[in-house]
């Protein structure tokens, strides 16, 4: 007599990074415990990945979403391992970060953004600030922290520690240029908790960040500098290999969720926007959050959630011949302040940043366009967008050269933006979700976390969980 489960079917909603992951962990799972789980992933686009797209031609990696990640906890790192790629990860160069204010660049000490014991004197040296800026920066190192918990937007969390001119000149234009997000808006406690806990635990996050090496990109308990990585072949690389390594089971491509609901039998029926159904035992759901709404039409929690917003941007790749780009030759990229004239939020040199990016006569270029409250600028035509971009980076680095190609690719409601009491809104609707529906799982960018780690962490955590939840409910054969 076996004890064993009888064959379930776990529907994963959504082929972008986190249904992937979730699906290959479940699949892993299933086979070292010699279980019997067949998962059907389903997918609206033709292909999957998700914002994850690179284009390869001609010797270039053009990314058309993100172009890279930071692994502070080694998600990424543990997945592409399992997945027998580990090899294929590369990491930076060495280069210098910049912050245009007005028209001018403006350097800060990498410590600042990705961790290591801060640098607090040559950041005090830099033109990031004014003398009176620096002085109320400064300021941190003496001020009491705030006697109660309480969430509060990004802005006012780091104006009460640093004065106004850090936000303007520097969180607000890192944070424009990785997340689109506005951070009068944006949680603290959901966008960056590391500093949240370092006010409890240090009072000073100066303090802090010298003692943990933690910077603004920092969000885990890593200590130490970390670095952009991506893979030899880019990004889609760790989505080709998680494809490949999920082809025995289903993967149904084109095809969108009209809806789910209960079955008296503990199962669940998924309506499929061609008129077919599929019966399931565990359904994950990873799409965005307005579009999951959507789907549970019929689920009185979900639809007391408001819709949450995004931010629509647009990446802008151009080639140029090498020689042509004679300024900032050790740069990486640079931020752009609210105290601009640009249009651009963030730049980097892309040819500086991988040496795979391009073939050695060419340098690459990548710029986002686009924040929330300025979506209508992505809606421009491609040549449109060209045009601004250029008159942008003459005027930021005095570029004048015509770029050999341009690849414009647009995202529209791309990047969630975690609003004040997210955690709190999410924590609520989970917890009442599951009474409504006990075998659905909701995880993705939506919900713990925008970034590729955070997605994959998410995933494996899924995985788990359903995995065990299956394991529960076994059959005697």
């Amino acid at each position: 007599m076996k004890v064993t489960l009888k064959k379930r079917k776990v529907v994963i909603v959504g082929g972008g990074i986190t249904g992937l992951t979730t699906a290959f962990y479940l699949q892993q799972k299933a086979k070292a415990l010699d279980e019997l789980i067949e998962i059907i992933i389903i997918e609206a686009s033709l292909r999957l990945g998700g914002k994850i797209h690179t284009v390869r031609k001609n010797g270039f990696i053009i990314e058309r979403g993100p172009e890279s990640f930071f692994d502070t906890g080694s998600n990424v790192r543990n997945l592409a391992r399992d997945l027998n790629i580990e090899h294929e990860i590369i990491q930076n160069n060495n280069g210098r970060t910049f912050i245009a204010i007005g028209n001018e660049l403006h350097p800060i000490p990498s410590n600042i953004l990705l961790g290591g014991s801060p640098k607090i004197l040559s950041f005090m040296k830099s033109n990031v600030l004014s003398l009176s800026g620096k002085v109320r920066a400064a300021g941190d190192l003496f001020l009491p922290k705030l006697p109660h918990e309480a969430d509060e937007p990004i802005s006012a969390f780091f104006r009460r520690r640093f004065g106004k001119e850090v936000v303007e000149n520097l969180v607000e234009p890192v944070l424009a240029g990785t997340f689109a997000g506005d951070v009068d808006h944006l949680s603290i406690n959901s966008m960056f908790p590391q500093f949240y806990q370092l006010e409890k635990e240090y009072r000073s996050l100066l303090i802090g960040m010298k003692k943990t090496g933690k910077g603004i990109y920092a969000l885990s308990d890593t200590p130490g500098e970390i670095h952009y990585e991506s893979f030899v072949n880019g990004l889609e690389a760790l989505i080709e290999a998680l494809e490949n390594a999920l082809s025995e089971q289903i993967i149904l491509k084109g095809l969108k969720v009209d809806s789910i609901e209960n079955l008296q039998d503990n199962s669940l029926q998924i309506y499929l926007n061609d008129g077919s159904t599929i019966e399931a035992d565990k359904v994950i759901v990873t799409t965005p959050f307005n579009m999951t709404k959507k789907i549970f039409r019929d689920s009185e929690v979900m639809q007391q959630m408001p819709y949450m917003s995004y931010a629509t941007i647009a990446t802008v790749t151009m080639s140029f011949k090498k020689g042509q780009m004679k300024n900032y030759t050790d740069a990486l990229n640079f931020f752009v302040s609210r105290n601009s004239d640009l249009a651009i939020t963030t730049c980097t040199w892309s040819s500086h940043k991988f040496n795979n990016a391009t073939p050695e006569d060419h340098d690459m270029l990548r710029v986002y366009i686009g924040r929330v409250g300025d979506e209508s600028i992505v809606e421009l035509s491609d040549s449109e967008i060209e045009k601004i971009v250029l008159q942008d980076l003459e005027k930021a680095i005095g570029l004048k050269a015509k770029p050999i190609f341009t690849v414009v690719a647009r995202w529209k409601e791309a990047m969630p933006q975690y609003t004040i009491g997210h955690e709190v809104r999410l924590a609520t609707m989970k917890k009442q979700f599951v009474q409504e529906y006990p075998h659905v799982m909701l995880a993705g960018s939506s919900y713990e976390g925008i970034s590729i780690p955070d997605c994959v962490k998410q995933g494996k955590e899924v995985a788990d969980e359903v995995f065990n939840q299956l394991l529960n409910h076994k059959i005697v054969i």
